[in-house]
């Protein structure tokens, strides 16, 4: 999928979400309507991270544009079912024991604090303990099968490398989902405007997905911006406990100025330091 496409059908879903919000808006009232607001930019702006991680788990198995297509189509039909069971256990957990919020809380801060210190290594996909196990429980074929996830030779089954991608990539989105699931939780405990935020914003990952593989390298500091939201949800929740709220208003107004700023910055140094790479190349 050519760069331009990808990015025409961001915007699509994008604008299929802010239709389904305006409904929330007359249905359900325009508390609602923010929340799902609140819930959608959550999960669109910490799928980002998760996105950049699906291109590292790719590039190391090298695997090729077309094939990548097919692993992301199951892989986002996986997450929503994935993502319902998820919201409906958190809801359920937290309303029979509502201190599970405050530990959501700090579990997010030390995730934005991690994600913000970690150095950006590669990570070695290839000795992955799920996929190490999934080879213990089915044989893996040792090179790729066309789009196949499973294949039959000498009357034994083998799955191939490609559906452990699908595998790893599923277990990657249950981790995802640890974060973004109890930062939703930050703006609202309904579980339709939960699961259909969610949704919505999983809807459009494929074709996101497309775009910042071919964007990636020019923001590098969305990361930064992404580890703050975590961190600005997690004290959202803690601070429940001093009966102190913050408006729902006022938490997208800081999101979307965090993210805003880390794309902006993202801009200037980069492109700043691509300009001084290249004057070193023509020094040398």
């Amino acid at each position: 999928m050519s760069t331009k496409k990808a990015l025409i059908w961001v915007l699509v879903w994008m604008g299929l979400a802010g239709i389904f919000n305006l409904g929330v808006y007359f249905y359900m009232g325009p508390q609602k309507a923010l929340e799902f607001l609140g819930g959608y930019v959550i999960e669109q702006s910490l799928s980002i991270d998760n996105l950049f991680l699906f291109i590292l788990v790719f590039s190391s198995f090298g695997i090729k544009p077309q094939h990548q297509r097919r692993v992301l189509n199951y892989g986002i039909a996986g997450a929503v079912i994935l993502r319902l069971i998820f919201v409906l256990l958190g809801i359920k957990i937290v309303s029979m024991f509502h201190w599970v919020l405050y530990i959501f809380g700090f579990v997010l801060i030390i995730s934005g604090i991690k994600m913000m210190i970690n150095k950006e290594e590669n990570p070695d996909f290839e000795n992955n303990k799920i996929i190490k196990v999934l080879g213990k429980i089915i044989p893996i074929t040792d090179k790729l099968e066309g789009e196949k996830f499973f294949v039959r030779k000498n009357k034994i089954l083998y799955a191939t490398p490609l559906f452990a991608i699908l595998i790893l990539i599923e277990f990657t989105d249950i981790i995802f989902a640890i974060d973004s699931i109890p930062a939703i939780f930050s703006i609202t405990l309904d579980p339709r405007i939960v699961y259909t935020s969610n949704i919505f914003a999983i809807l459009g990952l494929r074709n996101m997905y497309f775009v910042l593989g071919k964007l990636h390298e020019k923001f590098e500091y969305v990361k930064y911006g992404v580890a703050l939201i975590l961190a600005f949800t997690g004290v959202k929740l803690l601070v429940e406990f001093f009966e102190i709220h913050i408006p729902i208003g006022w938490s997208l107004g800081i999101i979307f100025t965090v993210m805003i700023g880390s794309v902006i910055a993202s801009v200037l140094f980069t492109s700043k330091s691509h300009q001084e790479q290249g004057k070193e190349k023509k020094i040398a």
